[in-house]
């Protein structure tokens, strides 16, 4: 299992490969629970320090989530002011999320709204997230590519969803680049336990590659929102996987030019080429992911 927060292999089995792309978590995490070891107030220091926080997850870790939103909370008490952009949303349904930033008075409205069908994310672990956007009127943006177009994408390129203008602004008209394919293909085999036939490597690893562009022109465009010329970016806290805000291989890699910090939430110390900054909790709760599966478990 990948100790950087890829998604449990358990969580996986018997979805179709467009789903193997997505996470889905377990219980819900308390909130009434200190700051253990002074961790949220530590992380909180930091994120008005930065114009853009990636800020990681293992999907079904509750202690992750309680350490992330709490931080969150206490930078926001003290005045951080962030556009919040979310993995669990997808970017077609930012319509629906701003309307229901507008309408409604709670997270349970928010997520009904903004998230159709949306059940295999454990929303409990976003609910305190939501309800601070909520209280302080932060903007709140859909980041993810759909499962439908992580697929169309697995099965047919770049091209099979985005037209070329789009391609050229999410930095990928020459396709990849090639070593940071290579690195996302062996992070696909290894969450994957090496059970994930090699026909669906490269499409899995340009499929994820893909949601990190369309997640950091969703930040450039949150930090842009409502902002003039001359007038300072709003800032931008970026919420998803720990992949995902690798410095490595993720969504910094394609914000050149803009002010940001990476932050791991992960299960086990990182590699210091991964994030900035990398907040050790406690595992799971979960059986051996890899235990008893072969290749024959996916279907494709």
């Amino acid at each position: 299992m990948n100790t950087l927060g890829r998604t449990p292999f358990r969580m996986q089995l018997g979805m179709t490969p467009a789903a193997l792309l997505t996470a889905c978590s377990m219980s819900s995490p308390s909130n009434a629970v200190a700051d253990a070891g002074g961790k949220a107030s530590s992380l909180a220091q930091l994120l008005p320090q930065h114009q853009v926080v990636l800020l990681g997850e293992v999907h079904d870790n509750p202690d992750g989530h309680r350490l992330r939103w709490q931080a969150m909370e206490i930078a926001i008490k003290n005045g951080w002011r962030p556009a919040i952009v979310m993995e669990q949303f997808d970017r077609e349904h930012q319509a629906q999320l701003s309307a229901a930033m507008q309408s409604c008075q709670d997270a349970d409205c928010v997520i009904r709204t903004a998230a159709p069908g949306k059940s295999h994310w454990h929303w409990d672990y976003y609910k305190p997230v939501i309800s601070l956007a909520l209280q302080y009127h932060l903007p709140l943006w859909a980041a993810n590519l759909s499962r439908k177009d992580a697929g169309r994408v697995m099965r047919g390129g770049l091209s099979a969803v985005f037209d070329q203008q789009t391609i050229a602004a999410l930095g990928l008209s020459h396709g990849p680049d090639p070593a940071l394919l290579q690195g996302q293909i062996d992070e696909v085999v290894q969450s994957h336990c090496g059970m994930l036939p090699k026909s669906l490597h490269e499409g899995m690893a340009t499929a994820q590659i893909a949601r990190d562009a369309v997640m950091s022109g969703i930040v450039r465009k949150a930090a842009r929102n409502g902002t003039g010329a001359g007038k300072p970016l709003q800032p931008v806290a970026l919420l998803a996987g720990n992949g995902h805000v690798r410095r490595d291989l993720g969504v910094p890699r394609m914000l050149t030019g803009m002010d940001s910090l990476s932050v791991g939430i992960t299960e086990a110390p990182a590699t210091t080429m991964a994030y900035d900054r990398n907040f050790v909790v406690p595992t799971a709760d979960r059986t051996d992911p890899c235990a008893g599966i072969s290749g024959k478990s996916f279907r494709h």
